[in-house]
């Protein structure tokens, strides 16, 4: 009798941080569903993304493949249609592939001949299905939602609360002018719980579980829009954490920024147009943690909701579970928000793998590429690989590959981090921006790229490993946002 190939569902929330989980330590967070996960499975502790930031994050996901190779180093280009990936080789092994939710696979903001940053997620069905979705029910993050149109748009339009909902987004929307907030800002949007967007998309992954017909394997890959901001838990969940002393940040240093050089049009340019940084003063940490903590039990309560339709529809003992997110969150860390920066909170994320049935608890230390879960995942279905993948099946032969040194990558900057240390430097130039010793600094507050007592492993990172990782060069399908910007 042949054996029966299992079902994978891997859960992607945008912008989860690592830490911020009951099963990580979080002394606050109420995850009890994802928590369940791990007592039942295997929890990494030390998972990088090969980009802090969604399209570079998720393109390597996707492909397999560093930034370096893809190109897509910014949110400003679509993931190139042309390259394998994990889900062709899924299907080859009769997998029926599918996505419901935010994929960020191709550009939210392009605009239309009039101007307008407009569309509909249902018009790229085509290129969804050449990176290998059989079955795409796409939607988009938070902020792309006030101008693209979706299962989720439709679904707000029948219940009379889309303009509600993208008058309440489109304030927190970034930019400047009448009527935009800072990023810092907070507030409950005004819809009921059960239609606000994590909510939804649980509750359409349960349709979708519930409607699973014949004996096909299949893999899906749900990406829930947040936590990643706006800030905009609602009020019944903020109110979860209205009186909890909310954990404070590790470090508030704001990092150095030199006089000149590509690494200061990095920095001035992630502080002032996304963290947030001059106004984020201790309180309104504390009440963004409140509102993100609180959208993060959203989610924990939809995991819970679709675990429960698997176990209803006979699933359960068949099906491999995987909890991880595409990249962190600074969440007030440095006096910074969001992601792009190369501090592990922005580059690490959660992972939990749940085989079918559940196993005992682990944990594994060790550094670990995010691209890795994509070849776990193959590994899980038996599928094979193609010679331009780079990630490695944590499950095979029952040791996790555990890498000497990871990288990440964006806006033409990249991180090489071992055990030890992190260097950060410019990628077409090589020169190094930081460097950090992270058992004698695990805050990363002492930039030591100028300390003469740190030149010989310095030297090491730089040409043992960032002048060999860039040894054949990188793709670039156009000028970044500094080049741009230096034209102009």
């Amino acid at each position: 009798m042949t054996e029966r190939a299992p079902n994978i569902l891997l859960l992607m929330p945008d912008q989860h941080r690592a830490d911020i989980l009951g099963c990580a330590g979080d002394p606050v967070i109420r995850t009890p569903n994802i928590d369940a996960l791990a007592s039942e499975g295997i929890r990494y502790e030390d998972v990088h993304c090969q980009g802090p930031l969604c399209m570079p994050a998720r393109a390597s996901f996707l492909t397999e493949r560093y930034v370096r190779d893809h190109g897509v180093f910014e949110n400003r280009w679509d993931t190139p249609a042309d390259l394998p990936t994990f889900l062709h080789a899924l299907q080859a092994e009769g997998y029926h592939t599918a996505c419901i939710g935010k994929m960020h696979l191709w550009v939210h903001g392009q605009r239309g001949p009039d101007g307008r940053r407009t569309g509909d997620a249902r018009e790229r069905a085509e290129q969804m299905r050449a990176y290998g979705f059989a079955e795409p029910i796409e939607t988009v993050g938070k902020l792309a939602s006030v101008n693209i149109n979706t299962q989720y748009s439709d679904h707000l339009a029948s219940r009379g609360l889309l303009e509600t909902y993208r008058s309440f987004v489109a304030q927190r929307s970034y930019g400047e002018g009448l009527g935009h907030l800072p990023n810092s800002a907070t507030g409950s949007i005004p819809l009921p719980p059960e239609d606000y967007i994590d909510a939804w998309h649980g509750d359409r992954v349960v349709r979708w579980i519930e409607e699973r017909d014949g004996d096909q394997p299949w893999f899906l890959w749900v990406g829930f829009p947040g936590p990643h901001d706006p800030w905009d838990a609602p009020a019944e969940y903020v109110d979860l954490y209205r009186h909890s002393s909310m954990p404070r940040p590790g470090t508030l240093h704001r990092p150095e920024i030199p006089e000149s050089g590509p690494f200061r049009d990095f920095i001035e340019f992630f502080l002032w147009t996304h963290s947030s940084s001059e106004t984020l003063t201790d309180d309104r940490i504390e009440d963004i943690r409140r509102h993100y903590y609180a959208d993060i039990t959203v989610i924990d309560e939809a995991v819970g909701k679709i675990r429960a339709a698997l176990s209803r529809h006979g699933m359960d003992e068949n099906t491999w579970i995987i909890y991880t997110s595409d990249h962190g969150e600074m969440m007030g860390e440095h006096r910074m928000l969001m992601k792009m920066v190369f501090y592990d909170q922005a580059t690490r994320v959660p992972l939990i793998i749940r085989p079918p049935g559940g196993t005992s608890a682990q944990v594994v230390p060790g550094l670990i590429e995010h691209m890795d879960v994509s070849a776990t995942i193959r590994g899980l279905a038996r599928a094979g690989g193609h010679e331009t993948f780079e990630g490695r099946d944590l499950l095979a032969g029952g040791h996790p590959p555990t890498r000497p040194v990871v990288f990440s990558e964006n806006y033409g900057f990249a991180m090489v981090r071992s055990a030890s240390h992190k260097l950060v430097f410019h990628e077409d130039s090589l020169q190094p921006s930081q460097l950090f010793d992270l058992l004698e600094d695990p805050t990363e507050d002492r930039n030591l790229v100028a300390d003469p007592s740190a030149r010989d492993v310095l030297g090491e990172l730089l040409d043992t490993h960032a002048r060999a990782f860039l040894a054949n060069g990188r793709r670039k399908p156009g000028p970044g946002v500094f080049e741009l910007n230096r034209r102009r």
